[in-house]
């Protein structure tokens, strides 16, 4: 993007990925919407220069495309444009559809972090103790926090999804070693080969409530599971406190260096973190 876009950077980017999140929340869009939105926005953004007054229309008319192609009943272009405050007319929504299709050359279907999420979920939850929606909440959450990173743009689908289960079984149960020979199996990734993917994730999760870009965070917060008091979404709402050096300590001595999958680690200084998370008030977080 950096060779191509001369009037649009990465932060406009994440803004755009930011209020896209809430478009999806307000028509009530699957999840591999979202995703397949972002990724048709990335590689027309690789190859066609675009100014940011029409940056807002090339976010819409690609979840227009990508509604079609995974909702039962998408959207009208018409809600689309209203949804802009009616800053496009339809016609240009539908100029920007065609250019988009035209320069993707109509290959609509593409491999995305949450497809190989929801097959890494089941083999993690296969042999896990923790309830099966906590690890798969958790990790969603930090796979779709993945979306507004241009710079994990680098690395596969493949690899973002393994790297949130990782992230999210150490978040969940830190006394246990994240990875498995199941894991292992499923993903064909060895825990080296995600360490810098999950230090790049981890910095993002714990960004702070405050951060200018909340429409994830918030998502992730509703009153959406009748289950009280989970876990995760305490997590989520108090991540910021977590101590980052005992994380990175464990990822250069534990991750580089011992590959084995039965290694368990010392529980000392994270045993403490995980009570600290305990202790925290608990919302409920939302079922996707």
């Amino acid at each position: 993007m950096e060779t191509i876009q001369k009037d649009v950077n990465p932060s406009m980017r994440a803004i755009l990925i930011d209020w896209l999140v809430e478009v999806a929340e307000e028509y009530r869009l699957v999840p591999d919407t979202l995703y397949l939105t972002v990724n048709y926005i990335d590689r027309y953004l690789s190859g066609n220069e675009i100014n940011r007054q029409r940056l807002q229309l090339l976010g819409v008319a690609c979840m227009l495309i990508a509604a079609k192609y995974e909702e039962i009943c998408a959207p009208q272009v018409e809600e689309f444009c209203y949804i802009t405050d009616n800053t496009y007319f339809r016609d240009e929504v539908l100029e920007m559809e065609a250019s988009v299709l035209n320069y993707l050359k109509f290959e609509m279907t593409a491999p995305t972090a949450k497809c190989f999420l929801r097959r890494f979920a089941r083999a993690a939850q296969a042999c896990d103790e923790d309830p099966a929606l906590h690890l798969e909440f958790l990790a969603n959450y930090i796979a779709e926090l993945s979306l507004l990173e241009y710079s994990l743009l680098s690395y596969p689908p493949s690899l973002i999804a393994a790297s949130a289960i990782f992230l999210a079984k150490f978040v969940l149960q830190p006394a246990k070693y994240p990875w498995n020979s199941t894991l292992a199996c499923y993903t064909q990734y060895k825990p080296s080969e995600l360490c810098d993917c999950v230090k790049a994730l981890h910095r993002l999760f714990s960004v702070g409530p405050g951060s200018n870009l909340p429409a994830i965070r918030e998502k992730y917060s509703q009153h959406k599971v009748t289950e009280p008091r989970s876990p995760v979404s305490s997590v989520i709402n108090t991540v910021s406190s977590t101590n980052t050096f005992l994380f990175l300590s464990f990822l250069s001595t534990n991750l580089l260096q011992r590959s084995s999958v039965q290694h368990r680690f010392p529980l000392n200084s994270f045993e403490m973190w995980h009570a600290r998370l305990r202790r925290s008030p608990g919302v409920v977080a939302v079922a996707y």
